[in-house]
């Protein structure tokens, strides 16, 4: 007979405050990227607290990852929903983030406002190789785990001759990707076989707080009228703040059209935060001119050293663009920053929240249907011609600042080769890697 243990029954009911106290913690020390929060989570949520059992813990996961928008936030919107209803999503998707805007902006002051200085100016020139590394092995790293046969490499190599020799559009490309994983689908199935992108480790299985044979809880089971509900209510409040923005700004104004480009970024975050930082790239620097392609990646740097979702680099981004162009009037830079970055991130995360409270009965239905999850590969697939190309456009800047014909800088491709092979090879973690990046930068700016 076994002895019974604590294990044995499942945890007694959570308090919204005290979960929102547990979501505010994780918002604090989410570092590693997706891979990390959700391996994180896992952690705590399945095998520590016991608040979610591990095969509903996967289910609610394997449905974030068919969505567009930062998995680890979503499922973490999911897990506070699926406890405490609309209040408990709300409050654990927003405090997944809210951490790292705080930190984003205050980074973001300290940038624009000393970062001409010697020594903050020669970190961010040994940040930026380090950048071109991280993302070269973004491309490996999604490459690895998504280019399985000859018809996804393919797809990978179209995008990347689009983007790089034709310059299309990335949501044209996103367009491409998604039709030939349709055609894919169909005609060769046995390519488009879905596969879980992140492993989390199987325990023995003891009693959760929402178990494998918890009922539903009837606020998550779907309904036509609260399907229609969460649409009216998501419409109305990204129109109210919409208007808001063109009445003050009008159409043109650099806000609305911040709040209308980061929209559609965010609807094309298949496949994380790098499938979509090309697009903002083209978008922020080349269309709007709002910052440059070195205080881009200075961006990308900044949000991998901090917790949140990576896709938080806009907050950043949006906060040298309202500095830079004075928006709220010359004297009024560091508002304009803030303004700006509040408007962008709202924008960024207002739809991923929206897909959880709309999409959970409903989307969980399509799980493992090839019909969904086939043009999701083929996109996925798009983005490492993609990310590559990004790569490739970054360390032309760095390598050539001047452009080829004055010279190379060579430094910084040392120092990116360095870094590249301790992220490829010896899986230093990149947040490291940034930090002793700008170090030697920091000290090369005073021995060079």
């Amino acid at each position: 007979m076994s002895v019974s243990t604590e294990t044995d029954s499942p945890p007694q009911a959570v308090s919204l405050t005290e979960a929102s106290l547990y979501w505010f913690k994780l918002g604090c020390i989410s570092f590693g990227g997706p891979a990390g929060q959700i391996a994180l989570m896992h952690h705590d949520l399945v095998e520590q607290k016991r608040w979610i059992s591990e095969s509903r813990f996967l289910h609610a996961l394997n449905y974030c990852m068919l969505l567009p928008g930062p998995e680890a936030q979503q499922l973490a919107t999911y897990i506070g929903w699926l406890m405490h209803r609309t209040a408990g999503g709300l409050i654990a998707g927003i405090l997944f983030f809210l951490p790292s805007f705080f930190m984003l902006v205050t980074l973001a002051w300290v940038y624009m406002a000393y970062g001409s200085i010697p020594t903050v100016a020669g970190i961010f020139h040994g940040i930026k190789p380090a950048v071109i590394a991280i993302v070269l092995f973004a491309a490996y790293r999604i490459g690895s785990k998504t280019l399985k046969n000859p018809l996804l490499w393919s797809i990978a190599i179209l995008a990347f001759i689009g983007i790089f020799f034709f310059k299309l559009p990335f949501p044209l490309i996103v367009l491409f990707a998604a039709l030939a994983g349709v055609a894919g689908g169909y005609y060769f199935p046995h390519y488009f076989q879905q596969v879980s992108g992140h492993a989390v480790t199987h325990q023995a299985h003891y009693p959760a707080l929402i178990d494998d044979a918890t009922p539903t809880p009837l606020h998550a089971i779907f309904s036509w009228q609260r399907f229609r509900h969460v649409i009216l209510c998501a419409i109305c409040l990204w129109v109210t703040v919409m208007l808001i923005l063109v009445g003050l700004y009008g159409w043109q104004g650099a806000f609305t059209q911040m709040g209308w480009f980061f929209t559609k970024a965010a609807l094309l975050t298949f496949g994380g935060a790098y499938a979509v930082l090309p697009y903002v790239y083209q978008g922020a620097v080349e269309h709007y001119q709002w910052l440059t392609a070195g205080q881009m990646m200075d961006a990308l740097a900044l949000g991998e050293t901090t917790p949140g979702p990576l896709i938080m680099v806009v907050t950043f981004v949006a906060y040298v663009s309202g500095w830079n162009n004075e928006i709220l009037g010359a004297g009024h830079a560091g508002l304009s920053g803030i303004v700006a970055a509040t408007i962008v991130t709202f924008f960024t995360f207002l739809p991923s929240l929206v897909f959880i409270f709309l999409g959970g009965p409903l989307i969980e239905t399509t799980h493992g249907n090839l019909k969904f999850t086939a043009p999701l590969s083929g996109v996925t697939a798009a983005v490492v011609g993609v990310i590559f190309n990004l790569a490739l456009f970054f360390a032309w800047h760095i390598f050539w600042p001047q452009g080829m014909a004055n010279g190379i800088d060579w430094f910084s491709i040392v120092l990116s080769l360095v870094a590249l092979i301790a992220v490829l090879k010896y899986r230093v973690n990149v947040a490291i890697v940034i930090l002793v990046s700008g170090l030697v930068g920091a000290v090369a700016q005073w021995l060079i």
